[in-house]
């Protein structure tokens, strides 16, 4: 398990006594970029299921995998990515780019440390920009100005909500579809869709979701929503799901014959590519 921040000065922009989704996920990939109050509920949800990791593996393989479709199957050169998280060593803009220079890549957070680490790691670099913004506000999104000059409205974009809906704390499934919905709209015809989602699988691994859920929901992050497929697909509703269609991210588009066992964890988390006519 990888250790937390050293003991530099906490920055002043940065709460270090409640956890933060980006550093969370830091955690669950064995990075640097995290407090103790992080690693927390990363021990708490491992009690209940050790392979949990493998949900943040599994979503950060599947952004690969589907950024890199995206930019040398389908063409995309402009990406809008919500919720980017901490830098890793593959983000969205070095897989797209590496398929295709020219492609854009606009990130968006609300974390300060995401926006602290992102803007300096993407100084001098012309083709890609970071937004402070609201995820699950996406008119308010959509209105910003370097969103709407770094891209061009008028050709594909893919949109990218890989991890993030499910920390959406809404009462009603319904209310990410909304959300979804009001990106879709905006999107012009010929766009992408990719969405990552905690999946309840509705089999033998129903029970430790539901755990992790519980976990997630009540640890001082108090987010994280298992959903089952029929809940999932209805987030594509108007669009063409390509194939696999919705599937485990471990299903989609693999790189090579999965030899790995189908952990609660790599059963648990669900992705999906999908088109704007």
């Amino acid at each position: 398990m990888s250790q937390p921040i050293s003991d530099e000065p906490v920055p002043p922009y940065v709460d270090p006594t409640r956890p933060s989704i980006a550093r969370v996920y830091d955690a669950f990939l064995g990075g640097t970029d995290h407090y103790e109050v992080d690693r927390e509920v990363l021990r708490r949800v491992t009690r209940v299921a050790p392979e949990a990791v493998d949900l943040a593996v599994e979503n950060r393989a599947f952004l690969i995998r589907a950024c890199r479709y995206l930019a040398a199957e389908c063409g995309v050169t402009q990406f809008l990515d919500c919720g980017s998280g901490l830098p890793t060593a593959e983000n969205t803009h070095t897989v797209v780019q590496r398929a295709d220079p020219r492609a854009r890549v606009v990130y968006v957070d609300n974390d300060p440390m995401v926006l602290a680490h992102s803007r300096a790691l993407l100084a001098g670099d012309e083709r890609t920009a970071v937004v402070a913004g609201d995820v699950f506000e996406p008119e308010a999104l959509l209105r910003d100005a370097t969103v709407r000059s770094a891209l061009d409205w008028e050709r594909p974009i893919a949109l990218l909500h890989l991890g993030t809906l499910h920390h959406y704390n809404g009462e009603e499934v319904r209310t990410r579809r909304d959300i979804v919905r009001a990106y879709t709209d905006a999107l012009p015809s010929g766009s992408y869709v990719a969405i990552s989602h905690f999946l309840d699988p509705e089999d033998e691994h129903s029970g430790t979701a539901r755990k992790m859920e519980e976990v997630f929901l009540h640890s001082m992050m108090g987010s994280g929503t298992f959903s089952t497929r029929d809940e999932l697909v209805r987030l594509f509703d108007g669009l063409d799901l390509l194939a696999p269609g919705l599937v485990r991210c471990c299903d989609w588009r693999p790189d090579g014959p999965g030899r790995e066992p189908l952990t609660a964890g790599r059963s648990c988390i669900a992705g999906g590519v999908a088109r704007k006519a």
